[in-house]
């Protein structure tokens, strides 16, 4: 089945579609974060779509969009010596799909972009409670490197 997902840049038109996907990962994360608030959003769409410093992808199955995922090139701290990282993130895939790799081949179509835009590093956030997340990273060759830490004061 994954083999006959197609990959391709988000449009503004897929909004709509995105926005739903950004909500289910918002609720899926938030027994993770007690600091979401309760109407919120995460993504810039139109900056992601847009802009040419982002790549937001999505793939279809039969025509109904089942995945998305973004990179995007951030500026590194001036002590780092790639001067350039990509950073990703909005990595989703439907419920009913998960499981089957789609991620990895989400991540796949993100790298590719990144190494086509002279990027050498790539880097995630996830919530350090979110098993599957972690492993699904880990698959695709992702390692921890740095922890970030908190207390309600």
């Amino acid at each position: 089945m994954k083999d006959n997902i197609t990959y391709r840049a988000a449009t503004l038109e897929d909004i709509p579609i995105l926005l739903g996907f950004e909500q289910e990962l918002i609720a899926y994360e938030r027994p993770f974060d007690s600091n979401l608030k309760d109407d919120c959003t995460y993504y810039d769409l139109d900056y992601l779509i847009t802009s040419s410093k982002a790549e937001l992808i999505v793939g279809s199955l039969n025509n109904v969009i089942i995945t998305c995922g973004y990179a995007k090139i951030i500026q590194a701290k001036q002590y780092h010596k790639n001067t350039e990282y990509s950073y990703m993130g909005f990595m989703y895939v439907n419920p009913e799909f998960r499981g089957q790799g789609i991620i990895q081949d989400t991540i796949a179509q993100l790298k590719k972009w990144s190494i086509s835009k002279g990027i050498s590093e790539a880097r995630l956030e996830v919530y350090s409670e979110n098993a599957s997340a972690i492993k699904a990273y880990q698959n695709n060759g992702f390692k921890s490197h740095m922890i970030e830490m908190k207390m309600k004061l």
